[in-house]
């Protein structure tokens, strides 16, 4: 029974690689490599044709003809004892609930074979309609709370994604999973989000990242990490560390995969980043200006200048330089008390709008 099992499975990695379309009469064979290493028809041998009655089954299920997926079921069951078992039961219970559009009843079902019957030739098909229904959670699709109201179920999409690429390891379906979720995430803004309990575009490209470092996936999630992070500064108001780091992101993707930096900009995001953190401590200096320190409105001025030539934030850093050149000096008063407590609080200030140079 195990070999057969196993040997099922086998059938079914083939059937899904090759694309071909399920029927009773399919126009076109499907091959697979056996054991004694010649390739044959998946239909010339038990398992194959298994796997081939069982794709016609989920077919009509699809399709709505409900009563001849059961017809076709107990003609399966009847044909292939020895292979037909409580796991084709479970899942093809999943399937009817799937059928019916009763998609997170169905999840559940799925899930449960799933757990049961790891071992199963129809695992990789149910985690196959797992991944369509939270691919449609992710879309949009409502689900039904006591049959009448519809609720986003955008959070159970990303849960049902997350398990799938957690049951699937380095698989194929996995790395879709994920990719999906991500692509979500941006589509909807979510770049990058503190909250735990909620999912960020950022965090998840840093899970492929660390999941799949080389080969084009590990290079698409290195750039998906740069965009989220940049995509997800706000404002001069707001802190800019994930722009620094989006920043260092573009800067290694430009230098591991050279001949793709222009067909994704590159250089014209590290310069965009580049007038972004230039404009942050220009804001800074504003600030300074405003309260009346010009010493230090002066120092970040300067700093702009120094550190980001070139940049729009560092030609207006120039021209505040230079018009304090040309400004007559004011007489010195004496400071008040009232100024000088002022100034012993530009710490405290500083730190309480976040304006520390980042």
């Amino acid at each position: 029974m195990c070999s057969n099992l196993l040997f099922a499975r086998l059938a079914v990695a083939v059937l899904v690689l090759s694309g071909a379309v399920f029927s009773g009469r399919s126009c076109a064979d499907t091959w697979h490599l056996a054991d004694n290493g010649e390739w044959k028809k998946v239909a010339d041998d038990e398992a194959g044709k298994y796997m081939l009655d069982v794709a016609e089954v989920k077919r009509l299920i699809s399709v709505g003809r409900v009563d001849s997926a059961q017809q076709a079921l107990e003609r399966l069951k009847a044909d292939f004892p020895d292979i037909a078992g409580p796991d084709l039961d479970a899942f093809m219970e999943a399937e009817m609930l799937y059928g019916a559009g009763k998609w997170a009843k169905a999840v559940k079902k799925y899930d449960e074979f799933i757990e049961a019957w790891p071992q199963s030739p129809l695992y990789e098909s149910a985690l196959e309609r797992e991944y369509a229904i939270a691919t449609a959670f992710l879309g949009g699709e409502k689900r039904k709370v006591l049959k009448v109201l519809k609720l986003s179920a955008y959070e159970e999409g990303v849960k049902i994604m997350r398990r799938i690429a957690d049951r699937a390891g380095d698989a194929p379906i996995a790395e879709r999973a994920l990719i999906s979720v991500a692509r979500s995430c941006e589509k909807r803004g979510s770049f990058y989000v503190a909250d735990p309990d909620k999912t960020g575009a950022y965090e998840v490209w840093a899970e492929i990242s660390a999941r799949w470092p080389t080969g084009g996936l590990g290079r698409d999630a290195m750039l998906g990490m740069a965009h989220s992070l940049h995509s997800a500064y706000r404002s001069c108001k707001y802190d800019s560390s994930g722009l620094e780091s989006a920043r260092r992101y573009y800067e290694d993707f430009k230098e591991r995969y050279s001949q793709l930096a222009d067909e994704h900009n590159i250089d014209a995001k590290i310069k965009m980043v580049d007038e972004q953190l230039a404009y942050k401590q220009f804001a800074i200096g504003e600030y300074y200006e405003r309260s009346g320190n010009r010493q230090a409105a002066n120092l970040y001025y300067q700093m702009v200048s120094d550190d980001w030539p070139g940049t729009d934030a560092a030609a207006m850093a120039k021209a505040k330089l230079e018009a304090t050149e040309t400004r007559e000096p004011s007489p010195k008063k004496e400071r008040s008390i009232r100024r000088r407590l002022f100034d012993a609080g530009n710490t405290f200030l500083d730190s309480w709008f976040g304006l520390g140079r980042l």
